[in-house]
């Protein structure tokens, strides 16, 4: 097997990695791509184990994004939001465990945020690729008992901030529809009744805005869902018309898609804790959406939950 074809069959894999890593898909194809010209540049033929050596260079260009004064100073303001991908996307990456699949979700990859990067990159490399500390410790160039610390510290740190739970299809569905008849109803009373008790949001306010607003309170979130989800002439104008509504997965959780001419022109995902809303996630910005849309155009969509919104 020659050079090209070694890389090519990690790159999924490393895509993957990446975008855990960087929360972003168009990021994490930069960071693939310069780990392939890393590689081309390399002398391949004295790398014995090419899968550990790639995994150490795109980890470490990651990590190098991250901390870089830019990247800081982009997601210190508060502009920042991972980029939602549809479930189905190569670049998810691995979801045979619950780890794994709670280590893509849009609330997780926001608690990440939260961390530093050596704690992110060994939450990432331990509960999504199960690398085994010795391995995180070599990959990153610190000490197993550095990489053990920074591991418990972010998976502790996750676990007491993330409160979601898998989600069936079926229920996904009942909750998403019971939220959408709450949410056009006019009632506060009836979306704070799908909210737990200490449920937060964060929108990027249908990409109108560059600042990310956050939310707390079941009251004051329903307040905006109810105002957010109120069809109006303004919104369709703002749209160019009356957009579809779909149920979906986008990165493991429940969401609700807005499509207009086979565009997404909005979404809100939701983390589900037993049978009610913990945490929900709404992204407008195109530049955010560009990946979910081109994959949503390949799928069949079924029936929407709203025929025209």
């Amino acid at each position: 097997m020659d050079s090209t074809a070694v890389f090519e069959a990690s790159r999924s894999r490393l895509a993957s990695l990446a975008y855990r890593l960087l929360g972003s898909a168009a990021d994490a194809q930069d960071a693939v791509q310069d780990a392939f010209l890393r590689w081309q540049g390399a002398e391949v033929e004295r790398i014995e184990v090419p899968e550990a050596w790639l995994t150490k260079v795109v980890t470490n260009l990651c990590l190098d994004r991250l901390r870089s004064a830019r990247a800081r100073h982009e997601r210190a303001v508060g502009s920042w939001l991972p980029e939602p991908l549809l479930d189905g996307d190569p670049m998810l990456g691995p979801a045979d465990t619950a780890e794994q699949r709670e280590s893509v979700s849009l609330a997780v990859l926001l608690l990440l945020e939260r961390l530093s990067p050596n704690e992110r990159a060994v939450y990432v490399l331990r509960e999504a690729f199960s690398y085994s500390h010795a391995e995180i410790a070599q990959i990153l160039d610190i000490t197993e008992a550095s990489s053990q610390q920074h591991g418990h510290r972010a998976k502790r740190r996750v676990a007491d901030a993330h409160r979601g739970g898998e989600v069936d299809p079926e229920s996904a569905r009942r909750i998403v529809e019971e939220f959408l008849a709450a949410a056009g109803s006019g009632r506060v009373e009836r979306l704070v009744a799908l909210l737990t008790d200490d449920a937060t949001a964060v929108s990027d306010r249908a990409g109108l805005s560059d600042a990310i607003l956050e939310f707390s309170t079941p009251e004051k979130l329903a307040a905006i869902f109810r105002a957010g989800f109120k069809p109006t002439e303004a919104k369709r104008r703002i749209i160019g018309g009356s957009p579809q509504i779909h149920l979906a997965f986008v990165n493991g959780d429940p969401a609700m898609l807005a499509v207009f001419e086979g565009d997404v022109v909005g979404m809100v995902a939701f983390t589900v804790a037993g049978d009610k809303i913990a945490f929900a996630c709404g992204i407008g910005a195109p530049h955010r959406l560009g990946r979910l849309t081109a994959a949503w155009r390949e799928r069949e969509p079924g029936e929407p939950l709203i025929a025209s919104w």
